[in-house]
């Protein structure tokens, strides 16, 4: 299993080139880390390889392709696409971009509380990613409510990663080989619960004639084809023919669970490791932040912009440790790249992480230098327009909800640098700290990090 890893399948890379193919039990594979292959897959022949190869598991929790991540491109997947990039995603949307803010203040506030002693940062990076999730896309939740969503997250993340006989060899399926169709089977059942509840909630506040959408959900339940007086609704976008089922809804939901929740926590934590790993570049960032914002004070989002340098540590980590290392796709016909066939129905995996890490293309690669963004390198943005460099994914799959990515990762990380000095347990030295991933959808820390934060402000910080 370990070669079929984003770091297994870098090292063949390095003996058979950016472009190859394996073939896994009855699967053919095209795995690609050449930039210029890339560009040719995602544009110039991007409505060729517009699906996703799906596992049995992504199939089993996306409702059998009833959502917008792993549903087969077509009118309906363009407009769930809509209803993401112009609803939920949007900037116009402001209780998304409040809730970021409202959660980084509580993030402080814990880390304030462990002031002088050894934190569990990873752990409540993920609780802040967690609560952001929450708030954003289902409204005020309870604390039995996030201990219920980590638990089906955390146990759909071990599927996801748990490697299955039957993606390769389907007719073996029925055996369930290594325990993976009861395993799903229950986590779709926990999952089904919790999210019939919510829908239940938002469903009868439309009843009740309360349909002012607050959150997410009630978007998404705006569009459902028995909600009362749907029809009626001035929105302002043009997607009065979408009809959503309750198991749209609850695809789009595990979407906006796992893209919300997986990818920023990860990226966050896998920040701060890399400032505790190069001191001088934490001194930097923290130089900037005094300069732009003052000891006096928190950061504020109209800060951002002139945050050029934490800017620069945000594309330095995304390069490092893009949020999905593997981007997926399957060709919707028998296509040819690079002079090469690709069958109808092969499974075409980007390694985005390898990409990142590439001598040829990136100077000192394995190096963490945020400079680089300021240098040779200042042109290139996450958007997907530079195909050496993709954590968003580029073309038609690209995530609809990287700004709101951007903005948590930068909001976050600039709070967590401003307010705190930071120092290692136990008189850990820097380079000894852990920088072992666990492979999945997203590439997560196999341990989490910890570190001692030191109140930095010269105000009390609430």
């Amino acid at each position: 299993m370990e070669h079929f890893t984003h770091r297994g399948l870098a090292k063949l890379a390095k003996l058979h080139g950016g472009f190859f193919h394996l073939r896994i039990g009855f699967a053919n594979i095209f795995v690609v880390s050449s930039p210029e292959t890339v560009r040719e897959i995602l544009h110039q022949q991007d409505s060729r390889f517009s699906h996703r190869p799906v596992t049995a598991a992504m199939k089993y929790v996306s409702y059998d392709l009833a959502d917008m991540a792993f549903a087969h491109y077509g009118p309906f997947w363009r407009q769930m696409r809509k209803l993401c990039v112009m609803k939920l995603f949007s900037r116009g949307r402001d209780l998304s971009w409040r809730t970021v803010r409202t959660e980084v203040d509580d993030l402080i506030k814990s880390l304030e509380e462990k002031k002088g002693t050894v934190a569990n940062v990873g752990e409540l990076i993920f609780k802040l990613a967690t609560n952001m999730t929450l708030r954003a896309a289902f409204g005020s939740r309870s604390q039995e409510d996030e201990t219920e969503f980590v638990a089906i997250i955390r146990e759909l993340s071990g599927i996801f990663l748990a490697f299955n006989v039957a993606d390769f060899v389907p007719f073996v399926g029925w055996l369930d080989i290594n325990g993976i169709n009861k395993r799903m089977k229950k986590a779709r059942r926990a999952l089904d619960v919790f999210i019939d509840r919510i829908i239940d909630e938002h469903v009868a506040k439309w009843r009740n004639g309360d349909v002012l959408a607050a959150d997410m959900v009630d978007d998404m339940i705006a569009y459902l084809a028995d909600t009362p007086g749907r029809d009626t609704r001035e929105d302002g976008v043009e997607l009065k023919d979408l009809r959503l089922t309750r198991d749209n809804i609850k695809g789009l939901i595990m979407d906006i669970m796992f893209g919300g929740t997986e990818t920023a926590a990860s990226t966050l934590e896998w920040a701060m490791l890399e400032l505790l790993r190069s001191p001088g570049e934490l001194k930097q960032a923290q130089d900037e932040l005094a300069g732009v914002v003052g000891l006096h004070r928190k950061v504020d989002e109209r800060d951002l912009e002139q945050l050029l340098y934490l800017r620069c540590v945000c594309k330095e980590v995304l390069r490092l440790h893009p949020p999905l290392p593997l981007l997926l796709r399957e060709p919707l016909q028998d296509c040819t790249v690079s002079g090469h066939v690709v069958p109808r129905k092969s499974r075409v995996w980007i390694n985005v992480w390898a990409m990142g890490r590439d001598e040829k293309h990136w100077p000192d690669a394995e190096a963490f230098r945020p400079s680089r963004f300021a240098g040779e390198s200042a042109d290139v943005d996450f958007r997907g327009g530079d195909f050496r460099y993709l954590p968003f994914g580029s073309g038609r799959r690209s995530c609809p909800g990287m700004q709101l990515g951007m903005y948590a990762l930068e909001l976050g990380l600039a709070n967590l640098l401003h307010c705190f000095d930071w120092s290692l347990p136990d008189g850990m030295k820097p380079s000894e700290l852990d920088t072992d991933d666990v492979f999945g959808l997203t590439a997560p820390k196999a341990v989490r990090l910890t570190a001692v934060p030191w109140p930095r402000l010269s105000c009390p910080l609430f």
